[in-house]
């Protein structure tokens, strides 16, 4: 039976992160609003937007080594204190030159934050609650992503005080973690999985990951802008983004269940085609509360679900002695569709508005289901493997299957 004091550890690491998700919620559609106010024009908006994708891809490849050379707590303390240092700068250093290195700096911290507490709760966990604890650790990240946006209609993106709010809540992270006992994880054998083996064995889920990074931090970066400079209260800014995250909350258990019974690249064709009809959709109907809340409910669904279903479709593919290799490899994929996603939209939307780029976004997921529907007639359907869809972030990802290992 867990002690209360293994117990207490494991809810102080889900809190921490709960409350670090909190100030990144906030945080990246916080950034999307001080940007446009700033008139930053549009390549260098985009540079800034895409400069913290660009450094947590960076994360996810290096901090584990730093995590294992000295330590989790030490790593952790390291990593929340290199956030809260770049965050505190970015009011004193205006500019795009200046915040670009610095969100890059904080998205490698939040890397290796997320890793940290990740492989340190798959430590602490007893095989048998393994399932649970990680489905209590993505609610925390979901809800508290959600509540990051509702802090945006309350902030006055104009001053230094949002920043100082941010570091913050990263350094209240840091005292709790910094305040329990460290037990070193268990170190797992793993397999390496060259780059070029992952392609040809799932194709459509490599496409399917560099898609789902690249529509998700578009939307999540560049459409808050939008919004905040067509004159649109903030109030129902942080309303429509706060939807959006509920929205792929609530998809996760249905799709999952679907792609689970059906093979995946169908459910993956209907979801991508499903995207684009509701992005066209968008630009079209009425832009009135009644229609557009509903719709960023859809794409918010949408845009969630399709990581995950790519991880299973690309581990039904795969030996079971290399989950880790192949969920780095699509996070790093993830993470280079994230880098491109702002970078092409801004672009677009400095050509087209906001109606260009839902409707490239659209074209995007449309490519994405045609690959996807040409990979399921063109290969047989895999064996779906005792490893069932799992609701997954791209952080996230080598802890659901690190635990399903361990079962």
């Amino acid at each position: 039976m867990r002690s209360k004091s293994a117990s207490a550890q494991i809810g102080l690491l889900i809190l921490a992160t709960s409350i670090i998700q909190l100030a990144n919620g906030f945080f990246g559609t916080f950034i999307s609003l001080r940007i446009a106010l700033e008139g930053f024009d549009g390549a260098m908006a985009g540079l800034v937007l895409s400069s913290y994708f660009a450094g947590f891809t960076v994360g996810a490849l290096r901090c584990e080594r730093i995590i294992g050379r000295i330590g989790h707590i030490r790593a952790y303390a390291a990593f929340a204190g290199m956030v809260v240092a770049a965050t505190a700068l970015m009011p004193l250093l205006q500019g795009p030159l200046a915040w670009s290195p610095l969100r890059a700096i904080i998205g490698f911290g939040c890397s290796g934050l997320f890793i940290a507490t990740e492989s340190w709760l798959n430590a602490k966990a007893e095989p048998t609650e393994r399932g649970r604890i990680f489905s209590v650790y993505m609610l925390g990240t979901f809800l508290a992503l959600a509540l990051g946006q509702l802090l945006i209609g309350h902030a006055d993106i104009d001053t230094s005080g949002p920043f100082n709010g941010i570091a913050a809540l990263f350094a209240v992270a840091l005292v709790l973690v910094s305040t329990t006992r460290a037990d070193p994880p268990r170190k797992t054998m793993a397999t390496k999985l060259p780059f070029t083996r992952l392609p040809r064995a799932a194709p459509v889920a490599v496409a399917g990951c560099a898609v789902s990074g690249f529509l998700s931090a578009s939307f999540y970066s560049l459409v808050p802008a939008w919004m905040q400079g067509e004159g649109i209260a903030r109030e129902t800014i942080a309303l429509f983004m706060l939807i959006a995250v509920l929205g792929g909350l609530a998809f996760q258990i249905p799709v999952g269940r679907l792609s689970d019974r059906f093979d995946r690249r169908l459910v993956l064709t209907i979801l991508s085609a499903g995207f684009a009809v509701t992005a066209i959709l968008v630009v079209n109907l009425p832009h009135s509360r009644a229609v557009i809340l509903p719709a960023a409910a859809i794409l918010g669904g949408f845009m969630s679900t399709l990581y995950p279903v790519c991880v299973a479709n690309a581990h039904d593919q795969m030996p079971a002695d290399q989950v880790v290799a192949v969920s780095g490899q699509l996070i790093l994929i993830s993470g280079i569709g994230s880098v491109l996603g702002p970078l092409a939209g801004t672009i677009v939307m400095a050509h087209l508005g906001i109606d260009g780029l839902f409707y490239f976004m659209a074209a995007i997921a449309l490519l994405l289901a045609c690959t996807a529907m040409a990979g399921r007639f063109l290969a047989k359907e895999p064996l779906h493997q005792e490893r069932t869809f799992e609701i997954l972030s791209p952080q996230a990802a080598t802890l659901a299957h690190d635990q399903v290992d361990a079962l």
